[in-house]
């Protein structure tokens, strides 16, 4: 019985066939994001470099997202996801390319990683918003992004250490194709799915009175600005945190590409561990306490890591880091999804996806500054410092936030 709740949301056809097709185009994910941390490193042994590629695949979602989250509000957003995944393809199709003939620079993989960064503007809130297409039963919505973050963090675990492995036996072209490859599995799932068009209200109004709109709803109301200024600013001060593993694996731990691959596998064990809990809940009641306390967790763990100078206590943090993280995200997905009414869903979670995902690469882009004065280990444990106080500044919100939520949650999500 218990299983069966806890993949409740599989029972629904379409979403079996995205999370089947996503599972594999993540894996892939996973060893291209290594691979290309990696390879930066290798080539330029320069931790601005590091920070400026993370800046570059992360910054159109800080400018555009809003405006693309108009555009989902607008489209039919299956249509949309077929098209940025194809447009995802292409991107690591060139990027194999270009490194197998031996032509792959640095300015080429920042300008593909500019251009990924413009696909996924559009690509990850049509996603986040296309969930509740997937699904027969709208109650599903929380154990579907829950048991969606278990296929990332699952495709995490896998990903970089077979990346690891791959770089060190075949170097990172390999993973580059692989990946550019397993997009043929989401499209393929994408398309063979039966879903109901969703509503387009905003083709009424101009798309500036849709913006404004979206803004207005967004942040007039305080429950649902307070939970994206708490991922805006974890994502700014801790979540960069993965564009450094390289310097920790080579240069404070003594490993090479498999060291990092087993870094991040490691935080995605503990990610993973925490979307299994999310999945495993009836409703939403209490999310508000995790998301409270959520950065601590993750905060903690960063100071940890930045004072590890061994292996196997580092390896032992990062599932720490992976659960705080992971589980403040996933959470405060879910109690969005929960709240946001359909007809502004898009743009929601484009301002979600701003938040956590357009911040990034402010902060990446910091921390590779910082790294080269104060050293990636200080970087790491002043970021958990921040994490640690702005979740002080939500828990004394909390009960305020709790009584203007209440009102807007739909009774079957209670």
């Amino acid at each position: 019985m218990k299983i069966r709740i806890l993949f409740r949301s599989l029972e629904n056809r379409n979403f079996r066939l995205f999370y089947a097709g996503q599972g594999i185009s993540l894996i892939g994910t996973w060893m291209q994001m290594t691979a290309v941390a990696w390879l930066v490193w290798r080539m330029s042994h320069n931790a601005m470099l590091l920070g400026l590629v993370g800046f570059a695949s992360r910054i159109p979602t800080f400018v555009l997202a809003p405006f693309a989250g108009v555009l989902i509000d607008r489209m039919d957003r299956r249509r949309l996801v077929i098209a940025t995944q194809a447009l995802a393809m292409l991107q690591a199709l060139t990027l194999a390319g270009l490194m197998f003939s031996g032509f792959l620079e640095i300015w080429h993989i920042i300008a593909l990683s500019l251009m990924l960064g413009f696909i996924n503007v559009f690509d990850v809130p049509a996603r986040q918003s296309f969930f509740i297409q997937m699904l027969d039963r709208r109650e599903d919505i929380t154990n579907a992004i829950a048991l969606n973050s278990t296929m990332v963090n699952g495709a995490r675990l896998i990903g970089p250490s077979v990346a690891g492995i791959l770089i060190a036996a075949f170097g990172e072209a390999v993973c580059f194709l692989l990946n550019g490859l397993s997009y043929i599995a989401v499209i393929a799932g994408l398309m063979m799915m039966r879903v109901r068009a969703n509503l387009r209200p905003a083709l009424k109004n101009a798309a500036l009175d849709n913006l404004i709109e979206g803004f207005r709803y967004t942040f007039g109301f305080p429950p649902i600005r307070a939970l994206l200024l708490l991922v805006a600013l974890v994502s700014l001060a801790g979540a960069s945190y993965t564009q450094l593993l390289p310097i920790f694996a080579q240069q404070v731990l003594r490993g090479d590409a498999r060291t990092q691959g087993f870094l991040v596998s490691a935080a995605a064990v503990g990610a993973l561990g925490g979307a299994l809990y999310l999945a495993s809940r009836r409703s939403v009641r209490g999310l508000g306490r995790l998301i409270a306390l959520a950065p601590t967790v993750f905060g903690a763990g960063l100071i940890a890591m930045g004072l590890s100078q061994r292996l196997w206590l580092t390896l032992a943090i990062m599932p720490v880091i992976g659960l705080g993280l992971m589980v403040q995200m996933a959470s405060t997905n879910t109690m969005l999804q929960t709240i946001v009414e359909d007809d502004k869903r898009g743009r929601v979670m484009s301002f979600y996806s701003m938040a956590f995902m357009g911040m990034v690469p402010l902060g990446s882009l910091g921390s590779g500054i910082l790294a080269r004065f104060i050293g990636a280990p200080w970087v790491v444990i002043l970021g958990g410092a921040c994490c640690i106080a702005a979740s002080a500044v939500f828990v004394q919100r909390l009960p305020a936030l709790r009584i203007l939520v209440h009102p807007v949650t739909p009774a079957d999500a209670q």
